[in-house]
């Protein structure tokens, strides 16, 4: 199987519309490229930009259209579409960090609100509304876990996600610069105690005075790198066997030694 992770850079002075139509594009040359995939997935808050934190309330809105316009895609490409995380203006009026994952035919197979908001130096646990549990769904590639970049900070909820049958983990994510090493191991580590594959989309360019890491990469459930890309703007593809998870899990059962600590 295949899967595309689409490392979208955030420039300050190109307007949220602008970057969808550049999104647009690069996914028309996907399909007409005719490389087949299974998966498509994008960036942490794309379309504002994670630190641009002035503009989140006038930004903000039901998920409806990313929905509309994401399935049509999914289904052109005949993939599992996860298209990064979006500002959701929810029925409450409270606003969160809100990843759809959708299925070749269209439909929405899950939901995703942030359940680990940033608050170092950042003004993200004081505007968004986290969320009330993980997501896991069932996928023509497997079954997928969200999570989005400051969870993976957090082992407890990828291991959750393990307990719910999770064999690949999905992240998007705006991750600094400054803590690209960081990013290197976290992914790294996520996949291999876990024992399975992750695939992790990271933002590049500059948004709000705050430079992306980029590395969107694509872990084994070993915790080898399968493929990173740099850190400029770049359509990373790499190809992975799903079975892998399940061969590794049998061959070295280390999840099957978890002692329960009270």
């Amino acid at each position: 199987m295949k899967a595309v992770l689409i490392q979208l850079a955030v420039r300050e002075k190109e307007q949220p519309r602008q970057r969808s139509q550049r999104v647009q594009q690069m996914l028309s040359q996907i399909a007409e490229s005719r490389q087949f995939c299974d998966l498509v997935l994008l960036p942490e808050l794309w379309k504002t930009g994670f630190s641009n934190f002035g503009q989140y309330a006038r930004i903000a809105e039901s998920m409806g259209g990313t929905i509309r316009t994401f399935s049509r895609w999914a289904q052109r490409l005949s993939c599992t579409m996860i298209p990064g995380s979006s500002l959701e203006k929810r029925a409450d009026g409270k606003v969160s960090n809100t990843t759809p994952l959708i299925l070749p035919d269209g439909t929405q197979a899950a939901e995703y609100r942030k359940l680990h908001l940033f608050g170092y130096r950042s003004r993200e646990r004081e505007l968004l509304s986290p969320g009330e549990g993980i997501a896991v769904a069932d996928t023509p590639i497997g079954r997928v876990g969200l999570a989005t970049c400051y969870d993976l900070r957090f082992p407890e909820q990828f291991r959750a996600m393990v307990d719910a049958g999770a064999e690949i983990f999905c992240v998007t994510a705006a991750w600094p610069l400054v803590r690209l090493s960081d990013w290197r191991l976290l992914c790294r580590v996520r996949a291999m105690e876990n024992q399975c594959f992750l695939f992790a989309c990271n933002n590049a360019g500059t948004h709000g005075g705050t430079a992306g890491a980029g590395h969107s990469m694509a872990v084994a459930p070993d915790g080898t790198i399968l493929a990173e890309a740099g850190e400029d703007e770049e359509i990373l593809h790499v190809s992975f066997d799903p079975s892998d998870v399940k061969q590794l899990r049998e061959r070295f059962p280390v999840l099957q030694d978890r002692v329960q600590i009270q």
